[in-house]
Protein backbone atom coordinates (compact mmCIF):
# COMPACT_ATOMS: atom_id res chain seq x y z
CA UNK A 1 0.00 0.00 0.00
CA UNK A 2 1.49 3.21 -0.78
CA UNK A 3 1.48 6.05 1.77
CA UNK A 4 2.32 9.72 1.33
CA UNK A 5 4.79 11.92 2.71
CA UNK A 6 1.52 14.04 4.21
CA UNK A 7 -0.09 11.00 5.23
CA UNK A 8 3.09 10.02 7.30
CA UNK A 9 3.27 13.74 8.85
CA UNK A 10 0.08 13.60 9.72
CA UNK A 11 -0.27 10.28 11.38
CA UNK A 12 3.38 11.36 13.39
CA UNK A 13 1.55 14.64 14.26
CA UNK A 14 -1.79 12.45 15.82
CA UNK A 15 0.74 10.00 17.54
CA UNK A 16 2.83 12.69 18.27
CA UNK A 17 5.92 12.09 17.53
CA UNK A 18 9.03 14.56 15.57
CA UNK A 19 10.09 12.90 12.48
CA UNK A 20 12.90 14.63 11.37
CA UNK A 21 13.19 14.97 6.88
CA UNK A 22 16.06 12.34 6.75
CA UNK A 23 13.75 9.91 8.36
CA UNK A 24 10.86 10.04 6.15
CA UNK A 25 12.19 7.96 3.91
CA UNK A 26 12.74 4.96 5.94
CA UNK A 27 9.43 5.65 8.26
CA UNK A 28 7.74 5.33 4.61
CA UNK A 29 9.34 2.00 4.03
CA UNK A 30 8.67 0.39 7.03
CA UNK A 31 4.95 1.61 6.94
CA UNK A 32 4.57 0.46 3.74
CA UNK A 33 6.21 -2.86 4.97
CA UNK A 34 3.96 -2.82 7.85
CA UNK A 35 0.67 -2.34 6.28
CA UNK A 36 1.55 -4.74 3.29
CA UNK A 37 1.81 -7.28 5.60
CA UNK A 38 -1.88 -6.56 6.87
CA UNK A 39 -3.69 -6.64 4.00
CA UNK A 40 -1.74 -10.28 3.42
CA UNK A 41 -3.30 -11.25 6.82
CA UNK A 42 -6.66 -9.85 6.07
CA UNK A 43 -7.02 -11.88 2.30
CA UNK A 44 -5.67 -14.80 4.35
CA UNK A 45 -7.97 -18.07 3.34
CA UNK A 46 -10.25 -18.88 6.15
CA UNK A 47 -12.70 -21.05 4.81
CA UNK A 48 -13.68 -23.70 6.41
CA UNK A 49 -11.39 -22.85 9.81
CA UNK A 50 -12.59 -23.86 13.01
CA UNK A 51 -13.35 -20.87 15.12
CA UNK A 52 -10.89 -20.50 18.10
CA UNK A 53 -9.92 -18.56 20.62
CA UNK A 54 -6.49 -19.72 21.68
CA UNK A 55 -4.09 -22.14 20.44
CA UNK A 56 -4.96 -24.67 23.51
CA UNK A 57 -7.51 -25.33 25.98
CA UNK A 58 -5.83 -24.00 28.73
CA UNK A 59 -8.46 -22.09 31.06
CA UNK A 60 -6.93 -18.95 33.00
CA UNK A 61 -6.00 -19.80 36.66
CA UNK A 62 -6.32 -16.87 38.85
CA UNK A 63 -5.21 -16.89 42.73
CA UNK A 64 -7.43 -16.28 45.40
CA UNK A 65 -8.12 -12.77 46.33
CA UNK A 66 -6.98 -12.43 49.66
CA UNK A 67 -6.22 -9.13 51.77
CA UNK A 68 -2.69 -8.86 53.25
CA UNK A 69 -2.00 -6.86 55.93
CA UNK A 70 1.34 -4.44 55.14
CA UNK A 71 3.23 -3.43 58.06
CA UNK A 72 6.79 -2.16 56.71
CA UNK A 73 6.12 1.01 55.54
CA UNK A 74 8.92 2.60 56.18
CA UNK A 75 10.65 0.28 53.77
CA UNK A 76 7.90 0.57 51.23
CA UNK A 77 8.40 4.55 51.28
CA UNK A 78 12.51 4.15 51.37
CA UNK A 79 12.84 5.17 47.60
CA UNK A 80 10.56 7.16 47.49
CA UNK A 81 11.32 10.39 45.61
CA UNK A 82 9.32 12.26 47.65
CA UNK A 83 6.85 10.98 50.59
CA UNK A 84 4.01 13.01 52.79
CA UNK A 85 2.64 11.20 55.70
CA UNK A 86 3.46 7.56 55.25
CA UNK A 87 2.03 8.34 51.41
CA UNK A 88 3.85 8.83 47.99
CA UNK A 89 3.37 11.90 46.60
CA UNK A 90 3.55 12.39 42.90
CA UNK A 91 3.35 15.26 40.64
CA UNK A 92 -0.39 16.81 40.01
CA UNK A 93 -1.26 14.99 36.79
CA UNK A 94 -5.25 16.69 36.13
CA UNK A 95 -5.63 20.04 36.75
Amino acid sequence: MQVSKEELLHIAKLADLEINENEIDNYLANLEDILNFANIVNNAPVEGLDITIGANEAKNVFRKDEVKVFTDNESLLENAPDKDQNMFRIPKVIE
